[in-house]
């Protein structure tokens, strides 16, 4: 017999480069230079396992080109919870690529760095190389 939803996950849930937030009508995620979203309640079913398929995009340091297309993939968010621990892997459907397996905590914030532009990348355009004598 299949499993049936039984546990809804509302609430903030945080770990080391993850923060979720988990909504009635949906789940956003915080990644590292990076966000995600799933729709509709994200909940655990009988067993515990969640299973579900979202969206998972890449962000980029330095500001936004006005019409650029984002780095958008389908994603899919497997894992457990247990009582106030959730272990949770995001792998992209397209490329197969796992972004990671993150450890969350039920109530805890979250550690996400924000995507930042380089330094080197605000110095390029005023560094200019020495040619080699």
């Amino acid at each position: 017999m299949p499993s049936t939803p039984s546990t809804a996950l509302l609430g903030k849930w945080g770990g080391e480069g993850i923060a979720l937030t988990v909504e009635s009508t949906s789940a956003h995620f915080q990644f590292d230079c990076a966000y995600g979203d799933i729709s509709g309640l994200l909940v655990a079913d009988a067993d515990g396992h969640i299973n579900r398929v979202g969206v998972y995009v890449r962000e980029h340091g330095g500001p936004i080109v006005q019409g650029s297309e984002p780095d958008s993939h389908p994603a899919l968010y497997t894992g457990s919870v247990a009582g106030a621990t959730m272990v949770l892997t995001i792998r992209l459907i397209d490329s197969g690529d796992v972004i990671g397996t993150f450890t969350l905590t039920q109530g805890a914030a979250g550690r996400v760095v924000s995507c930042v532009l380089p330094l080197s990348a605000l110095l390029a355009p005023i560094a200019q190389p020495r040619p080699w004598p």
